[in-house]
């Protein structure tokens, strides 16, 4: 055998081999966009909680105050229900923030309005103060800042829409 003949074998066996592998990766391929489909299939429904929540969240956030965002806390459960597990671990960090601060204010039977850490009330105990200050302490965590960024910039990625919070 000539070594052209024997190159072009080689380069024919190349070509068979490299179809081969392609063919076999064509139902990996489709398997993996059906994965991925059916994943971005809570996104329109997400999507539209967004839109559904985003006003009373807007206003909410723009009236500021102490209980701004736990007087939207409803709305921040469903959007927390409804999100893609991307972003799952971040909702729980911000809705579980957020409840834990309501908590601790319903247990000092104090409205978040109320609430003035430099002036609490007179009546309040040093065990109420003390749950109610580490609980605001973790809602302005650093974990729990950069929770709020991923959210805002997922939804921002995935919903095309902002979101502040």
């Amino acid at each position: 055998m000539s070594p052209s003949t024997v190159a072009r074998a080689v380069v024919r066996r190349r070509r068979r081999s490299q179809l081969l592998r392609r063919a076999s990766r064509g139902p990996l391929v489709l398997a993996l966009a059906g994965a991925l489909l059916a994943a971005g299939c809570a996104e329109p429904d997400y999507c539209e909680t967004v839109g559904e929540s985003q006003e009373a969240i807007t206003e909410a956030v723009a009236d500021g105050g102490p209980g701004a965002l736990i007087g939207v806390l409803p709305e921040l459960e469903a959007l927390q229900a409804s999100a893609p597990d991307d972003v799952a671990d971040e909702w729980q960090q911000v809705v579980g923030r957020l409840e834990a601060l309501r908590n601790a204010l319903e247990t000092a039977d104090v409205a978040p309005e109320d609430y003035d850490p430099d002036e609490p009330p007179d009546d309040l105990s040093d065990d109420d103060r003390a749950r109610i200050t580490a609980a605001a302490d973790d809602l302005a965590s650093p974990a729990t800042v950069q929770a709020l960024a991923s959210v805002e910039q997922q939804v921002r990625d995935v919903c095309q829409t902002p979101l502040y919070l």
